[in-house]
């Protein structure tokens, strides 16, 4: 690379950090290129991008974002990971770590709030945004008749109890008439 694709990369990578949520810091020490093309390709399916990057550059790309908290991280054989629905990149990266001991996740940050690998597991277990929109749908489009009776059972009850009321004073006008 020269200065001038250094720089670029640099000034990608930094528009990336300004636009995302969440960075997943991984080690992909001994990994084929079969096992990263199939990641990257899981990545891609999930909405996300995962990169492997000069260290010292992504420092320099980090620098003044709010995830500068990840800088120590980078060290030895890293790639970044990212996407606008973190859950989406951990859930990738975690069940790509089961399959493959070589990857190993060291880390992320979620705004300004730095992950350790076990944050990023706990991260990978929440519902996906996706899941989150399709349950909010179903809640929304829940049937108007549904809600009409929901609504409507409080005022049924009154109006049985004060129905309930007429009676017993008619029966006792009855009574005592008789």
């Amino acid at each position: 690379m020269d200065r001038t694709e250094k720089r670029d990369f640099v000034a990608s990578l930094a528009t990336v950090f300004a636009e995302t949520s969440f960075v997943l810091v991984t080690q992909n020490n001994g990994l084929t290129a079969t096992h990263v093309l199939n990641l990257r390709r899981r990545m891609k399916a999930a909405g996300a991008t995962y990169k492997v990057a000069k260290n010292r550059l992504a420092m320099l790309a980090l620098d003044g974002t709010r995830f500068q908290g990840i800088s120590p991280m980078l060290k030895g054989p890293t790639a970044l990971a990212w996407s606008r629905d973190p859950v989406a990149v951990a859930k990738t990266a975690v069940e790509f770590a089961k399959t493959n001991d070589k990857f190993v996740i060291l880390g992320g940050a979620l705004g300004t709030q730095m992950l350790n690998p076990d944050g990023v597991k706990a991260l990978a277990e929440l519902p996906s945004l996706d899941a989150l929109r399709a349950g909010l749908l179903g809640m929304i489009q829940t049937p108007g008749t549904r809600i009409a009776s929901v609504l409507q059972a409080p005022g049924g009850q009154v109006a049985r109890v004060l129905a309930a009321y007429a009676k017993k004073d008619e029966s006792k006008d009855e009574a005592e008439a008789a």
